[in-house]
């Protein structure tokens, strides 16, 4: 059983603080993602990460801004609530509202075995991160409608729920091996966009998990530790 500590002793911070640059767009908070719903302990939608990760980020930033980027964070900190929330869904045969895009083509009851959900997340320890990169100039994309009808999250990104960043060949959480950052079933750009994220990452410390190209994890500062406070307001 991974160890929780008091909410009084986190030591978490905002990315703000750290960074305001670094574009936020945390889909637990909101509904788009893949139980349709806000999770439990997302009281707000804030990125939330320790210190020395926060910097590390920070570091990453300074270099793509350098080549005309910004990076966009899904998703930082993650409560242990909001972990045990997403094994319920990913239990529940019946849960609603459709969120098939999200996993196209898959049995959902097979999201554990396949590696898609987890019991535990180093999101809850404060040292992943969940992102993309975007264009500094990017044109503004339509807001997310939660009544209108996406295409699989696998789809060309003009039919996939809105999103300013790079095409990266899939959507931000796509239960899909297309999603596996190696993937050989994306188009040479998309590996190229791809590349942009994994090599400014890599260069600052951060480890990739395979298959989620978005996913990297600051694994020095992982003392094992989880948490379950409440993300707040900054």
């Amino acid at each position: 059983m991974t160890p929780s500590i008091a909410a009084a002793q986190t030591p978490l911070v905002h990315l703000r603080d750290i960074d305001p640059s670094i574009r936020q767009e945390m889909h637990y908070a909101g509904r788009d993602n893949f139980t349709g719903r806000p999770l439990p302990g997302y009281d707000a939608g804030e990125c939330l990460l320790r210190r020395s990760v926060a910097l590390a980020l920070k570091r990453v930033q300074a270099d793509v801004v350098k080549a005309g980027y910004s990076l966009k964070v899904y998703d930082c900190y993650r409560p242990t609530r909001a972990v045990a929330a997403m094994a319920t869904w990913a239990r529940n045969p019946h849960a609603m509202p459709d969120t098939s895009r999200f996993y196209p083509g898959l049995d959902k009851s097979k999201l554990f075995a396949l590696g898609y959900i987890s019991g535990h997340s180093a999101h809850s320890r404060g040292v992943a991160i969940d992102l993309t990169v975007v264009p500094l100039k990017a044109a503004p994309v339509a807001a997310f409608d939660p009544g209108k009808r996406y295409g699989p999250c696998t789809a060309p990104a003009a039919d996939r729920a809105p999103d300013d960043s790079l095409d990266m060949g899939t959507g931000f959480d796509c239960f899909s091996v297309k999603s596996w950052t190696a993937s050989g079933s994306i188009t040479p750009a998309q590996k190229a966009n791809r590349r942009v994220l994994w090599d400014a990452m890599h260069r600052h410390g951060f480890t990739n998990y395979k298959r989620e190209w978005w996913h990297f994890s600051y694994d020095r500062a992982d003392d094992g530790v989880a948490f379950d406070t409440p993300i707040t307001k900054r």
